[in-house]
């Protein structure tokens, strides 16, 4: 498959781009210490039991608490659409499932729904009104890579290729999703899942830090096409990578 290349416009941007992340945590005040020292993040309530990560005032993630003990502690990257009741048909049509129905959230911010690949990797969906997404990315301490880890690359090929297209083929797009098999950095048991990257300036010396704040290295630092990644987890087991470009 090719790498999704990612298009912003003045309303937002192109369907099938990765345009916000969020954690579900089972302690927000405890990933507000965790992150806000990590990557220098600060926050502000947003709505419900979640808050706004901002870096220099831009938004670029949201910690949110699980309403379920037994949800995953875990981060989800959200792709783009103006149809999210539409795009969900498409993915169910496709073979994928819909694991939360188009649902709106907050005050006019826009509609959120949690859906699957036929593989079972969980992604969300997000049709903005007055959150766009992203305010930053691609900086040091933002989003910078999604990565799927896939069983069939070519069924991972076909699915996303059908739904996104345009972001993954459209003539002005920029890489900032891409795919790769399970087994090439994980056990080849692990379901396949999506890994959100954030940008470091030192992939070393973040890691000294993830150890320090309580999280753990779950792989050590490898090399990519597109940079210096290494996968790690917080201090309550969200997983997430680290991408010195």
């Amino acid at each position: 498959m090719a790498e999704n290349r990612a298009s912003a416009n003045g309303t937002g941007y192109t369907e099938g781009v990765p345009c916000w992340v969020d954690a579900q945590l089972a302690d927000v005040p405890a990933g507000e210490r965790f992150y806000g020292e990590l990557f220098g993040w600060d926050f502000e309530e947003a709505y419900d039991s979640t808050v706004w990560a901002r870096l220099d005032g831009d938004r670029v993630a949201a910690l949110s608490r699980k309403t379920d003990g037994r949800m995953p502690t875990v981060w989800t990257v959200y792709f783009a659409t103006p149809d999210a009741e539409g795009l969900a048909g498409r993915i169910r049509n496709a073979g994928g499932q819909v694991v939360t129905s188009p649902t709106p959230v907050g005050p006019d911010l826009g509609t959120a729904a949690l859906v699957t690949d036929p593989e079972g990797a969980v992604f969300g969906l997000w049709q903005a009104d007055g959150h766009t997404g992203f305010g930053r990315r691609h900086k040091v301490g933002s989003f910078a890579w999604a990565e799927l880890y896939a069983r069939d690359t070519e069924a991972a090929n076909t699915f996303y290729g059908g739904l996104f297209h345009d972001a993954l083929f459209g003539p002005d797009a920029e890489p900032d999703f891409g795919r790769a098999a399970v087994g090439e950095v994980f056990p080849a048991m692990m379901p396949p899942h999506f890994v959100i990257h954030f940008r470091v300036a030192d992939c070393a010396e973040i890691l000294g830090t993830v150890n320090r704040l309580g999280g753990r290295v779950q792989v050590p630092p490898f090399e990519t096409s597109y940079g210096t990644v290494a996968v790690v987890s917080d201090d309550q087991g969200a997983s997430f990578a680290v991408l010195e470009r």
